[in-house]
């Protein structure tokens, strides 16, 4: 089509050439009729081009205005090109619905949607944002998110772009809510800030632990008096009938069970409710397995468990030594429990790239593969009866997992059933005071797995 439009206009000019030429050889001037003819031709083709101009700079402001008439390639030009536009209008005409039927739908949401432009600037928000941040049109717009919420841990949330885990704060202001802010990276490093207001539903969290807190602190005491009156009824159970020995014994394993579960109860809410004291404690760690280590074997010493400890005589680790103690503890006491008598126990502790590693290995029963993600939740049992047998109060794990977190630190889980369980606690690098000589021994890792339904005990 565009080979044959310039095709068409040659033959024009050819033509018109042609003409000249024929009148100046009959007034023989020919070169002068073909100069004249090209001028005309020339000026021709600078009138379209004003006239192709105006059209563009008419067409600006008025939509709707219609291509100027033409001949030859201009008129074709011009069709091409209001053809072109009438495209552009109807596909900018769909996007620009698209955007709105967005803008209102996000109007309409409770939540706040903020885009960040490239330069930290807010760009554009949603009605909740003003609800919920403050921000005002189009006196907050172009300003940095930053100078708009002034949190230090924003901040820092912002800036260091690991966007994995949501990040919970104050409001702005004297607002009084709890928000919960997550932010996404799209097209040429803009942000999408998601932000909802939680307050709710911490007040509905802080009661819970409330609860829990008090009712475990007022079952303490009866549960000790009736755990003491069967403790002496059963030491003098001469002087009763011996019908009664098994249905009191049974009492006594049911108050103590009861107990443990309030104990750990009592823990965790404190692990909760209480911030880590900024004065911490300098641990040496192969002595604290060995701590570790001796109760253990005092707690099972039926079994007859192997221990093996590797670990650099020289690590010291910044924490509360009594949380680091229960924490891995729990997890020793576990593997003890679920691991068959002449079982291996292995406790290790490495560094890797960014982490520090401290791993408790057995080569017990282990667990399904699908239990795993819910093993650090309260009373998650994958068999209730074996907990029972053993003691469990199924809240051993989630007090692992809230001490960690404590100390900047998280648990991770690998597990092959029937084979064992390699739980790793990854501390941050700073915790960790290190000498130059490693210990060579360190085992390698394994895919192992362990029970749920192991317990502080």
């Amino acid at each position: 089509m565009i080979l044959q439009n310039w095709r068409s206009e040659l033959n024009r000019l050819l033509a018109l050439l042609f003409i000249a030429g024929s009148i100046g050889l009959f007034l023989g001037q020919v070169s002068l009729t073909m100069l004249i003819a090209l001028c005309c031709y020339f000026l021709f083709n600078i009138y379209q081009l004003r006239r192709f101009n105006q059209w563009l700079s008419r067409d600006s402001s008025q939509s709707n205005s219609e291509p100027p008439e033409s001949i030859g390639l201009w008129g074709d030009i011009f069709d091409g090109i209001y053809r072109l536009q009438k495209q552009e209008r109807r596909a900018s005409s769909y996007l620009e619905n698209i955007i709105n039927k967005a803008q209102e739908s996000s109007a309409a949401l409770e939540i706040a949607v903020v885009m960040i432009n490239k330069n930290n600037n807010l760009d554009w928000w949603n009605l909740a944002s003003e609800k919920l941040l403050g921000l005002k049109y189009p006196k907050d717009k172009n300003q940095s998110v930053t100078n708009l919420i002034r949190d230090p841990r924003f901040a820092e949330y912002f800036h260091n772009e690991n966007y994995t885990e949501t990040l919970v704060i104050d409001g702005p202001g004297e607002s009084n809510k709890i928000l919960d802010f997550q932010i996404a990276l799209f097209g040429e490093h803009e942000r999408l800030m998601i932000v909802r207001d939680i307050t709710q539903l911490h007040r509905l969290e802080v009661m819970r632990k409330d609860f829990v807190g008090n009712v475990s602190h007022e079952l303490a005491t009866p549960i000790t008096v009736i755990k003491g009156y069967l403790e002496a009824i059963l030491d003098n159970m001469g002087d009763l009938d011996s019908r009664w020995r098994k249905p009191v014994e049974q009492m006594c394993q049911q108050s103590l069970r009861m107990e443990n579960i309030v104990r750990d109860l009592l823990m965790l809410s404190s692990l909760e409710t209480n911030t880590l004291p900024k004065q911490q404690d300098q641990v040496n760690l192969q002595q604290l397995f060995s701590e570790i280590e001796s109760d253990t074997r005092q707690m099972f010493t039926s079994k007859e468990h192997n221990f093996e400890s590797h670990c650099d005589i020289q690590t010291i680790i910044t924490c509360k030594r009594n949380e680091l103690y229960s924490a891995i503890s729990n997890l020793v006491v576990n593997a003890a429990k679920y691991t068959p008598s002449g079982g291996c126990i292995k406790l290790s502790a490495f560094p890797t790239d960014d982490v520090f590693n401290i791993v408790v290995e057995d080569n017990g029963m282990g667990i399904e593969e699908h239990h795993i993600p819910r093993l650090t939740e309260r009373f998650y049992r994958v068999d209730s009866s074996r907990s029972s047998e053993t003691g469990g109060t199924g809240l051993g794990l989630a007090i692992v997992k809230h001490i960690l977190a404590r100390h900047d630190a998280k648990l991770e889980i690998e597990s092959v059933y029937s084979e064992g369980s390699r739980f790793i606690c990854k501390l941050p690098l700073e915790r960790a005071s290190l000498s130059n000589e490693e210990n060579n021994s360190i085992p390698q890792p394994s895919n192992n797995s362990e029970s749920p339904d192991q317990s502080s005990t």
